[in-house]
Order: structure tokens, then sequence, then C-alpha cells
């Protein structure tokens, strides 16, 4: 009976020790006055003092808004979002490639293997057929490349859209997967505003330049794609950053580039070499460090297009100049 008792008594201290901290933590470190949470805002503030008690609070809700119970059930998810860069979007389960356990601790043998199992079963049956297959290997070509290329992941899903369209119109037959895929992704960067190369392009691919081109007219062609010639605007802070330049350097090259727009210097000539062309310029006339060759070599384009380019700007600025 003495043990129950003491127990019992112990609880109740414990018990009036939490009530007295967590009075203290709803109370004012200023003035002692009772602290609300402001959601709206993301603060805890003090009601008779207005003092800041916490700032930049997690908003754990959702972040959209709905408005009546359908709307909400509609809304509702759990889970990350569906992505066309997944030939499933993302909806299967995926079994992690480290063999070790919830707590961080190594696998056995024996775990290991079953796990490698469980993994081999697992993509098997995430690609039912040989239409979901084909979807598998372009989609993961798509990244691979686009990853080599710094391209951004809107320009990815953008891509994989388009590919996806294909595949639906039945318009791969005759033409190989990473050709179409390619052509997509190149397609993608154009009407993204950031485009690359022909040349860029076909050096991280596994088909020929001259298949990419064929490929890429005939999917523009079929699907009726929207692509505006590429602006050799969009070239140039790509070159001047790997070229490590100025923001003035890179303004100089807008405004050659702008002069040669205004005197159709652009007509029919290949926006890298003319974006190359502006770059080496622009850093000339800023005393800038660069050399043909330092540029050659981002472009990948010759130094003689850069040249012909180059004096051709010079031209097109002197005479656009006011008098």
């Amino acid at each position: 009976m003495t043990d129950t008792t003491i127990k019992t008594y112990t609880g109740e201290a414990e018990s009036e020790e939490t009530t007295e901290e967590s009075g203290e933590q709803e109370r004012c470190p200023e003035c002692g006055g009772r602290v609300i949470s402001d959601a709206e805002h993301a603060e805890t503030v003090c009601e008779d003092c207005g003092l800041v008690v916490e700032e930049d609070e997690i908003d754990r809700g959702p972040e959209w808004r709905a408005f009546d119970a359908a709307e909400k059930d509609e809304k509702s998810r759990v889970g990350a979002p569906t992505t066309n860069m997944m030939h499933d979007q993302g909806l299967s389960t995926n079994i992690g490639w480290q063999d070790k356990d919830a707590y961080g601790r190594a696998l056995s043998s024996r775990q290991r293997q079953k796990m490698q199992r469980l993994r081999t079963w697992n993509e098997r049956f995430r690609t039912r057929d040989s239409k979901e297959r084909n979807l598998k290997q372009a989609l993961g070509e798509i990244d691979r490349m686009a990853s080599a290329l710094g391209l951004p992941e809107n320009v990815r899903e953008t891509a994989s859209v388009i590919y996806r369209r294909a595949l639906e119109e039945d318009l791969l037959p005759g033409r190989s997967i990473e050709g179409v895929a390619t052509a997509s992704l190149y397609a993608a960067a154009r009407q993204a505003g950031t485009p690359r190369s022909l040349d860029e392009i076909s050096a991280v691919s596994r088909v020929e330049k001259m298949e990419l081109t064929r490929t890429y007219r005939y999917i523009i062609r079929e699907l009726g794609l929207e692509v505006k010639p590429a602006d050799p605007e969009h070239y140039v802070p790509r070159f001047v950053s790997d070229l490590d330049l100025s923001d003035e350097t890179e303004r100089m090259a807008r405004e050659l580039l702008e002069s040669a727009r205004q005197e159709g210097v652009h007509s029919g000539k290949s926006p890298v070499g003319l974006a190359a062309a502006a770059v080496y310029a622009a850093a000339l006339l800023t005393n800038e460090k660069v050399t043909q060759n330092d540029v050659s070599e981002v472009a990948s384009i010759s130094e003689v297009t850069i040249r012909n380019r180059y004096k051709e700007l010079l031209e097109a600025s002197d005479t656009a100049a006011p008098a």
C-alpha cells in the first residue's frame, strides 16, 4: 500500500510540473501575457504587447485550397506528384538499391539475395508489355541526355510528353527509340527557350546527326509542333557563364545581336555562330581576355565561323549606330 501511495504522489507531481512547463511556454517572455499562433503570417505573437515570439513557422497544411467537399476530395492526395518523366508516371513502388535496413544497418547475405530478387521481380512487373518497355527505355535516354546537357526539369517533362504523343500516334515504326527520344528532347529545348545546338545534342546522343535532323523534321511535321527559329540571344547567357565573363559583356553581346537583327545580318546564319561571335566581340569591347579558341570550344563551332560572323556583327553595329 505504501508503494502504491508513493507512485500516485509521484505521478501527480510530474503532472503539475508538466502543466507549469506548458504554461511557461504559452506566456510572453517580455510581459508575461498570453501568446497566440497567427497561421496567416506564420508567427506566434503576444496578445498584450505584440511581441513576435516565433516567426517563419512551417505550414503543414496543403498548398491548395478547396471551397467545398467535392473539390477537397478531388484535390487531396498522398505521396509524390505524378510525372511524365517515368513510364508509369511515378505511381509504382521503387525498391532502393542500398542494402541497408531502416536503421542504416547492413543486411545479411541472405537478406541481400532476397532484396535483389525482389528488385528483379519489381522491374519485371513495372513493365507489362512491349509498349511500356519502349517508353521506359526512351524516358531513361531523355533523362540521361538532359542531365549531360544541363537542361532543366521542365524541358525533360516536355520532351517526355512529345515522345508519348509520338508513341501513341504510331510514329516509331522504322525509326530507333534513341532517335525519336533525341529529337523530342531537341524540340522541347527549343520550345522552352533553352536550345542546344545539333552538335551538342548529337555529342551526348547514341544516334548520328543526320538521323537526328531527319527524325526531328518528321516528328515536328507529324505532331504539328510549333517551334520558332532559334534565337541567338538564348545561347548568350550560357556562353558567357561557361567563359566566366561579366554581365557587361553579356549586355554588350545582346546589343550587337540586336543591331544585327535590325540590319538583317542574322538571316540565314547559324544562331550558335552569331551568339558565339557576339560574345567574342563583346569581350573584346569590354577589355576581357578571351580567345577565339576558348569561344570555339564552348560553342562547339569553328574559329573560322567566329571570325566571319564577328566582322559582320561589328559592321552591322557601326551601320546601326546613330550618326
